[in-house]
């Protein structure tokens, strides 16, 4: 399965791990010049930015270190654009989910960072 694949399947997988948690999905890939949010949630009164990282099993790094500053800031942005477009008034946060598959592209973990930066 090629990246985009791969990232596709892991924010499906993401969104369908977040409703059953609870959460409401508001937007999914909403994308702007300066980035794009893979999953815009909500849940108690919260808003959440949900940045979605696909990877296999036995991978060096944890999916969430590929966020890195730039990308943070990126997503900031693209938060502000959102509010700002549906004039919104929540509270929200930036949360991190890691999505881990096998060579046989089942799901094997995903890991919730909630507040990730």
């Amino acid at each position: 399965m090629n990246t985009k694949l791969l990232g596709a399947f892991g924010e499906q997988s993401a969104a369908r791990f977040l409703r059953q948690q609870g959460y409401e999905i508001f937007s999914n890939n909403f994308l702007i010049s300066s980035g794009e949010l893979d999953i815009v949630a909500f849940k108690n009164n919260t808003l959440c930015f949900v940045e979605v990282k696909t990877r296999g099993e036995g991978g060096m790094f944890s999916p969430a270190e590929a966020v890195d500053f730039r990308k943070q800031e990126n997503l900031k942005s693209a938060a502000t654009a959102y509010i700002n477009r549906y004039k919104l008034k929540y509270d929200y946060r930036f949360d991190i989910i890691e999505v881990i598959v096998d060579n046989a592209q089942n799901v094997t973990n995903i890991n919730h960072i909630e507040n990730a930066f």
